[in-house]
């Protein structure tokens, strides 16, 4: 099929509910602003992300919320899949923790087309979890038991985060993803704030999947800390689908992520005396400052203790993975200032990937202006995270 008509599209499909607009809690850690009509606006008119994915449509409270935008008018349901609300498209998702016998808590995510689908899944979930008005709750039913419904209702499910140490499938459940899950009801996975598509090349298993990074955000500002870019006809469910199948042209073309060295478990910690242990190549068995075994196991040290590659090897379909420092992260870029560059160029996508250096120092002056550029192309220097702690920008 030709590829003409294709448009490039920015991703983020990992976004919380915090609230309902009732004030019903949702996701408990997450913002009380993060409803879904206040993540509709931010993603639209802040952002400039044209596809979401809300992964908490799953609460009864958050559906009703959803009823109201489109009986107002505020939204529409498209036939393709996913609701529209200016600039951006919402596709629906859940996020699921499961726990097969023997092994850790996981979080899976699963996306539905339509409302009324998301719906008969939540009277199945409802019989099967205890609390379904709440996110990211545990499952009590097979892992692959709840793959073949979301394939049965038109669904797609991805492991999220995947090598966090915290509810993940490599950080907390299994060496091996086939060890939990049928990887043949698998459309993508998601990396995490603290892996890249590089480090994922270490596990053959990974090869033949579309990677994703999305931002899990708990707050409307950090929607978009991560995010892909997709070649798509338009923004809807199933272009997403025929995406991650890498089908009639439509692809994910690029991952826009924090350098790994900025997620807050990208190297092992020591709650013993609270050091991160940022040395290459380190056996971790116990801190080297302290001799505490106090440890928590860091992305990059778990993957090569579950490594079948000696060197990681990245599959030719996989996009350009490009880091790059929110604007959240830059030192010197606070409130004011970052309110006069959305005022002169419209969103922080603009201003991330359209706007030149010349055109972002009339605004901020040619300091900042450097400083988003260098952040644009990856090239600040960063202390690691560790523990829970996000690794920092260094200031030049």
């Amino acid at each position: 099929m030709s590829n003409a008509g294709l448009q490039r599209y920015y991703a983020d499909l990992h976004i919380h509910i915090g609230r309902t607009e009732r004030g019903e809690p949702v996701k408990i850690s997450g913002s009380r602003n993060l409803t879904f009509a206040q993540i509709a606006s931010e993603a639209s008119d802040r952002k400039g992300i044209e596809l979401i994915g809300i992964i908490d449509c799953h609460s009864p409270g958050v559906q009703y919320d959803i009823h109201q935008s489109l009986d107002r008018g505020d939204m529409v349901e498209l036939e393709e899949g996913g609701i529209t609300y200016g600039r951006t498209t919402i596709l629906l998702g859940s996020e699921i923790e499961i726990r097969e016998p023997g092994m850790g808590p996981a979080h899976l995510l699963v996306y539905f087309p339509h409302l009324k689908v998301m719906e008969e899944f939540t009277g199945w979930l409802s019989k099967r979890m205890k609390n379904v008005g709440l996110s990211s709750q545990r499952l009590h039913a097979p892992a692959r038991t709840l793959q073949e419904e979301v394939a049965a209702r038109g669904g797609m499910l991805i492991p999220a985060h995947i090598f966090t140490p915290h509810k993940s499938i490599y950080g907390s459940a299994a060496p091996r993803m086939e060890d939990v899950l049928d990887l043949s009801l698998i459309r993508a996975v998601e990396l995490g704030l603290s892996a890249d598509s590089e480090m994922a090349g270490y596990l053959s298993e990974l090869d033949a999947f579309t990677i994703l990074t999305n931002s899990d955000a708990h707050s409307l500002g950090k929607i978009g800390r991560e995010y892909n870019e997709l070649a798509l006809l338009k923004p809807n469910y199933f272009e997403f689908e025929k995406a991650l199948n890498r089908q009639d042209g439509r692809a994910v073309t690029a991952n826009y992520g924090l350098n790994p060295r900025l997620g807050k478990y990208h190297r092992t910690y020591c709650s013993g005396c609270q050091s991160i242990l940022d040395e290459q190549n380190i056996a971790v068995q116990k801190c080297s400052y302290c001799g505490s075994t106090k440890l928590t196991k860091g992305v990059l040290d778990r993957i090569r203790s579950i490594a079948d590659r000696e060197v990681p090897e990245v599959p030719a379909h996989r996009p350009p993975y490009k880091y790059q420092i929110p604007l959240e992260f830059i030192p010197g870029l606070g409130p004011a200032k970052l309110t006069a560059l959305l005022e002169a160029f419209g969103t922080e996508m603009n201003i991330l990937h359209r706007v030149s250096a010349e055109e972002l120092a009339s605004v901020v002056g040619p300091e900042l202006s450097a400083a988003i550029v260098d952040a644009r192309e990856g090239r600040t220097q960063l202390t690691a995270g560790g523990g829970g702690t996000y690794g920092k920008v260094r200031k030049p």
